[in-house]
């Protein structure tokens, strides 16, 4: 090829997906996967630390009863509700401002609580830090989708989604390297080490231009216009349906392998890191299935598989939690960039932010209900197995609600046209 050839070529140009504002806040999810995970790999150790063993039974090792965990793990998923008056206030005075406050504030909260003196403190805390983290979470998705076109849309999305899993199998697998059972306190203080970090990130998040030059959101924080109600309650409720198996399904992994199970926590905290593997492979999938079947009938079939591998992951054995862990979390990542790719262009920028809180409590309230009956069934029928397929096998049904949704595949944000 001569040189008349080679010059002839457009330059190469970076995808939006990579470039300085998406990477940084895909950091800021990893820092939030690493804060909010953390609760989930110590929860255990807590309770032995502040509870008491009180016999040989397997639910009896985990040193509170599996409600008063069950409870306490809700607070903790119901308190994210707060994320939606933050994640609002982004429409309002700007998505950059509110990101950085939040990640903060968040990253602060949870490194105090490696100095707790009592099982509730410690719930306290994470209670108070998990709406900010969850406001990140949203905030850095809305952020990714308005950097991008529609081509490389899922691509950010999905690189948000991977971000905050690599951040909680960072923590989960630390928390398997250190020894004992008191390790919860230099696992919530590694949350100092993103702190830190920080000032260096904001130096490269700016607010996207199509948020700079929007029309700022009115009304009460959280109002949507009556117009989009429909669409964004029933998105909503999917959201919240897959959260159903979501929440216990990953939330108890350390709880029921090491109380019930008996496996050991380097084995669980491997289980966790090879979810990593299997949940890029996800994100992929669902990055590819999205921007060529479609929107809505990727989520709906990665949700309905969710549901289903939740169902086999508490069958009973250790084998099976392992193989339905990963596959939980292979569909559940695939779900991530369709789901959020409809959050961002099923509303205008006035109010996607705010929209993308909505979401947020959707799953938390989803979660919480999840958690909730969990616990409960499982100190009433005495294992998780019954609990799980009623849960898992409700999800999966539910997700036939997606096809009620319009398909947005090619439009981009603000489209006079879009859907």
């Amino acid at each position: 090829m001569d040189q008349d050839q080679r010059s002839s070529r457009p330059p190469w140009r970076r995808p939006g997906w990579l470039t300085a504002p998406v990477l940084s806040v895909s950091v800021l999810s990893i820092a939030s996967g690493i804060a909010q995970f953390g609760v989930t790999t110590v929860i255990r150790d807590v309770a032995v630390v502040f509870g008491e063993v009180a016999g040989d039974g397997a639910l009896d090792q985990l040193g509170l009863p599996a409600t008063t965990l069950g409870i306490a793990l809700a607070l903790i998923r119901l308190s994210s509700l707060g994320s939606l008056p933050t994640s609002a206030m982004a429409d309002r005075v700007g998505r950059r401002r509110v990101l950085l406050v939040a990640i903060a504030v968040g990253l602060t909260l949870t490194t105090l609580s490696a100095l707790s003196w009592g099982f509730w403190v410690f719930v306290v805390l994470v209670a108070m830090a998990r709406p900010l983290l969850s406001a990140v979470n949203a905030i850095a998705g809305v952020i990714a989708a308005e950097e991008t076109d529609s081509s490389g849309r899922a691509w950010a999305l999905a690189l948000i989604a991977a971000a905050y899993g690599f951040g909680a199998g960072i923590v989960a697998v630390g928390r398997g390297l250190l020894p004992g059972e008191t390790s919860f306190r230099p696992v919530m203080a590694f949350s100092l080490v993103p702190l830190l970090l920080l000032p260096l990130l904001a130096r490269r998040i700016r607010e996207p231009a199509i948020a700079a030059n929007r029309v700022a959101a009115t009304g009460l924080p959280g109002r949507v216009p009556r117009e989009l109600v429909g669409r964004v309650l029933l998105l909503a409720t999917l959201v919240g349906a897959i959260a159903l198996a979501t929440g216990p399904g990953f939330t108890y992994l350390f709880v029921y392998g090491e109380g019930v199970l008996g496996a050991s926590p380097l084995l669980l905290s491997t289980l966790v890191l090879g979810a990593g593997p299997a949940g890029l492979f996800g994100i992929l999938v669902g990055r590819f299935a999205a921007d060529r079947i479609g929107r809505t009938v990727t989520a709906g079939v990665t949700m309905a598989a969710t549901g289903l591998s939740v169902t086999f992951a508490y069958a009973g054995t250790t084998r099976e939690l392992a193989i339905g862990y990963l596959l939980a979390i292979t569909a559940s990542s695939a779900f991530a960039p369709p789901t959020g790719a409809l959050v961002a262009e099923l509303v205008p920028t006035s109010v996607r932010a705010t929209v993308a809180g909505w979401e947020t409590v959707a799953g938390v309230v989803g979660a919480v209900i999840g958690l909730a009956s969990f616990g409960v069934l499982a100190d009433l029928t005495g294992g998780f197995a019954a609990a799980a397929r009623w849960i898992g096998i409700g999800t999966a049904l539910i997700a036939l609600g997606f096809r009620f949704l319009p398909e947005t595949l090619g439009h981009e944000l603000d489209d006079p046209e879009g859907p």
